[in-house]
């Protein structure tokens, strides 16, 4: 089991890093796939909000 105590400060910074820009990536997959006329190109930006959020939540479990 990985937690907090067991990351050190770069490896802790480089974990920040990634969580945001999942959550930049969130973002701009909402945001693409609110516009997105084409059901299957709709359908692609749905699956990447869906991926980045897990991918998020999974990253974040290393800071509990």
């Amino acid at each position: 089991d990985f937690t907090m105590n067991n990351l050190s400060e770069l490896e802790l910074q480089n974990l920040r890093h990634l969580i945001g820009g999942y959550e930049t990536t969130h973002c701009k997959m909402e945001a693409y796939a609110r516009e997105a006329t084409d059901p299957q190109i709709k359908s692609f930006f749905e699956e990447a909000v869906t991926s980045s959020c897990e991918n998020k939540q999974t990253l974040m479990k290393f800071l509990h």
